[in-house]
């Protein structure tokens, strides 16, 4: 999905049409696009498939606001389908007074981390969940060997997932526990992007930032800080290497699907693979 196609769902479902009401600003082109649109965000999903999870999104948001955390809350009460496409509708958030930081995502955790269960269920953090989906996406753009390896990759990470002793106790988790999905605004941090919200390892939200350090270049004492806030480092534990093993998988197998509109997406695809192959731990991945 491009963003053509993207504006053309919005239009479609009444929200955005050209020379009509409030200009559609393009926030971010990944997983679904991401508009604003006067004082709403719109996340229009790339597929059909997708509902149930938009759908889902919205009941977390209002299971947060009345556990009272932090976080994005939705204008409307249900996720539509427009064209094959889940659309959702957000309040939109006051501008940023400061970037997130590592203390402020922990401080997040720390109150998600003690959650009971929601009155609906939430699924697993099946991190491979997506692979197929994304390498179907990206299509004959990558080479044929790298989507067989990162098959094989992931059917073996998933028995091992599956055999994990968690230190911590399992319950509800954010499961892309990254700054970028905290908006400081004027009130404090707030959660956002909500849908891999879902019940499992509490150790999944850690080993992401254990792998912004290793691969992304988070500087290692942004890492320590975010350690000391949460009051653990999941490093310490044993199962680590397997989940962050399993998040490589799948955040390689992401960029793929972006590869068929980006040269720079298949690149950075072509990158990650090759290091995984070689068994190389610190090769840099840049974010996409």
């Amino acid at each position: 999905m491009d963003e053509g196609r993207a504006r053309g769902v919005l239009a479609a479902a009444g929200i955005a049409r050209p020379a009509r009401g409030p200009v559609a600003e393009l926030l971010s082109l990944g997983e679904n696009a991401v508009f604003g649109v006067g004082g709403l965000v719109v996340k229009v999903g790339r597929e059909t498939g997708l509902l149930e999870r938009a759908g889902r999104e919205i009941a977390v948001a209002l299971w947060l606001e009345q556990a009272g955390i932090p976080a994005v809350r939705a204008a409307e009460p249900k996720a539509r389908l427009v064209d094959g496409h889940p659309v959702t509708v957000w309040h939109r958030l006051p501008d940023a007074v400061r970037p997130a930081g590592p203390e402020d995502l922990a401080a997040l955790l720390r109150r998600i981390h003690a959650l009971s269960a929601p009155p609906f269920d939430l699924p697993a953090r099946d991190l491979l969940s997506g692979v197929e989906r994304w390498l179907r996406l990206a299509g004959d753009t990558v080479d044929p060997a790298d989507a067989a390896y990162l098959r094989a990759r992931r059917d073996g990470y998933a028995c091992r997932v599956a055999g994990l002793t968690p230190h911590l106790p399992p319950g509800p988790i954010h499961g892309d526990a990254l700054p970028r999905n905290v908006h400081v605004g004027p009130d404090g941090p707030v959660l956002v992007d909500l849908e891999t919200v879902s019940t499992d390892l509490r150790e999944h939200d850690l080993v992401v930032m254990a792998l912004s350090r290793d691969r992304y270049g988070l500087p290692a004492a942004s890492y320590d800080a975010f350690a000391a806030a949460y009051g653990w480092d999941v490093r310490d534990w044993e199962g680590c290497a397997v989940l962050r093993g399993a998040r490589e998988t799948a955040s390689c197998a992401w960029v793929a699907q972006h590869a068929p509109a980006n040269p720079k997406a298949l690149a950075e695809f072509r990158r990650r693979v090759a290091s995984l192959r070689d068994g190389d731990t610190e090769m840099r991945w840049h974010a996409f």
